[in-house]
C-alpha cells in the first residue's frame, strides 16, 4: 500500500490553479500513527497530536472563513478493501479557494502543523463543491 500524506506539488498547483467560485468542501479522510512520529522523539499517540493540530489550527481556519461541517469516526467499510481502515474523517468548507490558499500559506498555521506530520499516517484529501440538498442523491 502506498500511503499519502502530502500533496504532489503539481497535483497541488493544479488544484489551486483550478478556480471555482464561490465555498469549497474538502473531504478528509485520515489514518493516525499508532505512536505519533515528532521528529524531536516527544511521546503521544497519533489521535494526541492531531488533537494538539486541530485545537492550534482551529482559530486560524475560523480567521480565515472556514469551518468543519461534517465529522465522524469510520467504523466498518462496507464497499472497499477492508485492509485499509480510515481512523477519522470530516468535511471542512472554505468560502473560496483563496482562503485555503491563505491558510497553507498563514505564518501561524505553518507553525502548529508540525502536530498533523506526525500523527497522520496515511490520508486523502478531496477537494468538492458545495452541492444543493435538496436534491437528495441527484447531482
Amino acid at each position: 500500500m502506498t500511503d499519502y500524506v502530502y500533496p504532489a506539488p503539481k497535483q497541488f498547483w493544479d488544484m489551486m490553479h483550478n478556480v471555482s467560485d464561490g465555498p469549497i468542501e474538502f473531504l478528509n479522510l485520515i489514518c493516525f500513527y499508532e505512536k505519533a512520529n515528532y521528529p524531536d522523539g516527544r511521546e503521544a499517540t497519533g489521535v494526541e497530536a492531531y488533537n494538539a493540530y486541530a485545537k492550534a489550527a482551529g482559530p486560524i481556519y475560523e480567521r480565515l472563513g472556514g469551518k468543519i461541517l461534517w465529522r465522524g469516526i469510520p467504523d466498518f467499510v462496507v464497499i472497499g478493501p477492508q485492509e485499509h481502515q480510515w481512523d477519522f474523517a470530516y468535511i471542512a468548507e472554505f468560502p473560496s479557494l483563496e482562503a485555503y490558499g491563505e491558510l497553507v500559506g498563514d505564518l501561524a498555521y505553518q507553525a502548529v502543523v508540525f502536530h498533523r506530520q506526525a500523527a497522520v499516517k496515511d490520508t486523502r484529501l478531496i477537494r468538492m463543491k458545495p452541492n444543493d440538498l435538496d436534491r437528495g442523491f441527484q447531482i
